[in-house]
């Protein structure tokens, strides 16, 4: 599974650059964005997830896994979700438990970055 990365000031983006997040992917998206996010300095994440198409049960799982790996010292959002993906977060209730953001340039704008 492939990312792209950016980070600028206390935030690092990353964009999924991949279709799906199931169980096929789940544990190399875990064990990637774990790598990613250890030897990032930004305390904040945003997973730019406007690539996926679809995720799963699996695949929820592997988000909610890297947002414990993360502790109480990092924070991980969402962003840029697709209706599917969108609607799979909401019927589960992860909605509740993430921030999401509509747009990457949103949260840009929120804490006055770029």
């Amino acid at each position: 599974m492939e990312f792209s990365c950016t980070e600028t000031g206390d935030l690092l983006f990353v964009k999924v650059l991949a279709e799906r997040i199931d169980a096929a992917a789940a544990l190399k998206f875990k064990d990637s964005l774990r790598e990613i996010t250890g030897e990032a300095r930004s305390s904040h994440v945003v997973l730019d997830l406007s690539a996926v198409n679809f995720i799963d049960s699996s695949g929820l799982g592997a988000v909610v896994a890297v947002m414990k790996l993360m502790g109480t010292t990092k924070r991980l959002d969402l962003a840029e979700l697709t209706p599917t993906v969108d609607k799979v977060f909401r019927l589960t209730r992860m909605d509740s438990i993430f921030t999401i953001h509509e747009r990457v340039e949103d949260v840009s704008r929120l804490y006055k970055v770029g």
